[in-house]
């Protein structure tokens, strides 16, 4: 049996002004979700309110039919990738790999083609796209159950974007991954079910037309 997140009857204003509506999402172990939608849409606030660390008017949240006010605070649920980088830069990587996944697991996690190379390095003289990727990976490889992306390939080469979908796709074997990015594409290549937020709703997209008529994308 899959193990199961849900989050559901999300409300979240700003100034006044409601951005989320009535929102339903499901992630399933084993499941990649996509998350489209233009920039401001609320895709961001809805991850962060999925993982307990920004407030809602209403949400209510559950995993396995047992409710959660803040995910985040569940040792082995769920963890987050927001769009900016979140490692400690004056750290080296093998210490950081130590504090996320233990000792007994740095040097497997950096037998990597490209972590390999940066045994003894400093998060401070990593590239962007390199953090991008030593964040991705430590996520993917806890224990969390459920792992939430949000542009993960962002500010990544493309030669490094491929390899960063393989890490997602065999995370997603055993954990549940929704993730976002501003380029439909990946998120199409990458996910196995997809959801559009418009106009402060949800909704599932089935067929690439769907976004063509929501105005997403400007052509099939």
């Amino acid at each position: 049996m899959p193990d199961i997140l849900e989050i559901d009857s999300v409300i979240k204003s700003y100034n006044g002004k409601q951005v989320l509506t009535d929102i339903y999402l499901k992630c399933e172990t084993g499941n990649i979700v996509g998350l489209l939608g233009r920039n401001g849409s609320g895709k961001s606030t809805l991850l962060k309110i999925l993982f307990g660390t920004v407030l809602a008017d209403r949400k209510f949240i559950k995993s396995n039919g047992k409710v959660y006010n803040k995910p985040y605070k569940e040792t082995g649920l769920i963890t987050y990738l927001p769009q900016d980088n979140f490692l400690p830069h004056n750290l080296k990587i093998e210490t950081i790999v130590a504090a996320y996944l233990g000792e007994n697991r740095v040097v497997s996690f950096l037998d990597d083609q490209l972590l390999v190379k940066l045994w003894g390095q400093k998060v401070s003289s990593l590239s962007g796209g390199e953090l991008r990727y030593l964040e991705i990976k430590l996520l993917l490889e806890s224990s969390s159950k459920f792992v939430l992306l949000d542009e993960p390939f962002n500010g990544v080469a493309p030669v490094l974007i491929d390899t960063i979908k393989d890490l997602i796709r065999q995370a997603a074997l055993t954990k549940g991954i929704i993730l976002t990015d501003h380029d439909y594409r990946n998120v199409l290549d990458v996910a196995n079910t997809w959801h559009i937020v418009f106009d402060g709703a949800i909704k599932q997209i089935n067929h690439l037309d769907e976004l063509y008529r929501y105005g997403y994308i400007p052509d099939l």
